[in-house]
């Protein structure tokens, strides 16, 4: 009888842990193998005046998974990833409007104000983000995608003032 007790909570445990890591493995790999059609977001008539522009970077090379490219253009009242923009794919993707520049790693977001413009819509193409009435753009010096599920540094681009 025992035997069959030990027999029961090893298929028990074999069950929990198959399913865990098919449920893993399945939320990893699901966005490559149906990727979202790109985003073709269009400029607004209000988006004339370009007030900064940047490039996307891989900013840990060893890290295969979290990537970017692409440009990103800041308008006074939008920030518009452009039509080359692309990363990894990945869940709870967000941009944000970072007053600091040089971000390659985690940490050195620290505890900056950074103005969170919601969620990536998609993993590549062009893409519009409305930034908030009253935002001075002179205080930020960077776009990031920044994964908020497991706070990680997807992507950053580093602004130009036009």
């Amino acid at each position: 009888m025992r035997s069959f007790w030990r027999a029961l909570a090893i298929f028990l445990l074999g069950g929990v842990l198959g399913t865990a890591f098919g449920v893993a493995l399945g939320f990893f790999v699901y966005p490559f193998v149906f990727p979202p059609p790109a985003a073709m977001d269009q400029l607004g008539a209000v988006d004339t005046k370009v007030v900064a522009t940047g490039t996307f970077i891989h900013a840990n090379p060893s890290d295969p998974i979290h990537w970017g490219k692409g440009k990103v253009s800041v308008y006074e009242r939008a920030v518009f990833l452009e039509p080359d923009f692309e990363v990894g794919p990945g869940p709870a993707f967000h941009v944000y409007l970072v007053p600091k520049a040089g971000i390659r790693k985690n940490s050195d977001l620290g505890d900056a104000m950074f103005i969170d413009l919601g969620g990536l819509r998609a993993f590549k193409g062009s893409q519009r983000y409305a930034i908030p009435a009253g935002v001075d753009l002179k205080n930020y010096q960077s776009v990031i995608i920044w994964c908020r599920q497991f706070s990680v540094l997807i992507s950053p681009a580093d602004l130009v003032v036009k």
